[in-house]
């Protein structure tokens, strides 16, 4: 299994979300708060996003509450 890491935002439902999905079904992800660690939003921009969550797992990276993506990197 990749390693699944999560870009977040403070104050971000659709981040919430996708931890609160990942917690549930038992998912080791890694959070990295954009808001709190400025220096990764050029690394988020580089993958192509610009909106939160950005979910990257290996060769798969996608944005936003997407479960039905989340049950495949898990």
């Amino acid at each position: 299994m990749a390693k699944i890491t999560v870009f977040s935002k403070n104050n971000c439902m659709q981040c919430k979300m996708t931890k609160k999905f990942l917690e549930q079904n038992g998912a080791d992800f890694e959070e990295i708060n954009i808001d709190e660690q400025p220096d990764k939003i050029d690394y988020v921009k580089g993958l192509g996003f610009t909106a939160a969550p950005v979910i990257e797992a290996g060769e798969t990276v996608f944005s936003g509450f997407q479960p039905n993506k989340l049950k495949a990197i898990i």
